[in-house]
């Protein structure tokens, strides 16, 4: 047998285990088998009389220590619950101040917006929605418009440009 613990107290007799089969059979052939004539353990008298009593008396005077596994954590959930709020109130406060109005919005935006959605309104129906006394003669004759938005414009909507003879511009 290979000894694989050489620190173990524990041995057994040389050829235990060969001829232990043998030993056996020959026990369990006997009619009366050699059984120890004592029990191997011993009980204290009045013993299961009084264990009840001596459990309860050690379980009522020992007191346990309870340790928290996580002492801080309702803390550190209290302080993010807290940054989470301050952040939504800076957060939803940041452009309140700022008020939008007709006035701050760009003709751009106004133009792109026409151009976006579909009415089916005409020049004439949105001629007759505009007030006169809002516009001035000045802003129909003026030119405002530059040559080079002409020729962009011009460039985006005429499906064919060269047709147009413009030779400086192209």
């Amino acid at each position: 047998m290979k000894e694989s613990n050489k620190n173990n107290p524990f041995t057994t007799p040389e050829g235990y285990f060969e001829n232990f089969t043998d030993r056996l059979m020959d026990q369990l052939s006997q009619e009366s088998p050699e059984l120890p004539k004592e029990e191997g353990f011993i009980v204290p008298e009045d013993y299961f009389d009084g264990v009840y009593k001596n459990v309860q008396h050690q379980l009522a005077t020992k007191e346990t220590k309870v340790v928290q596994l996580h002492p801080y954590r309702k803390f550190y959930f209290a302080a993010a619950s807290i940054a989470a709020v301050a952040v939504l109130v800076f957060a939803l406060n940041w452009n309140a101040s700022e008020e939008l109005t007709f006035e701050s919005l760009a003709e751009s935006e106004i133009e792109n917006y026409f151009e976006t959605n579909e009415y089916d309104l005409s020049a004439y129906e949105l001629a007759e929605v505009i007030p006169l006394d809002g516009l001035d003669i000045d802003d129909m004759l003026t030119n405002r418009f530059e040559e080079e938005n002409v020729i962009d414009y011009l460039d985006e909507n005429i499906e064919d440009f060269e047709e147009l003879n413009l030779e400086d511009y192209e």
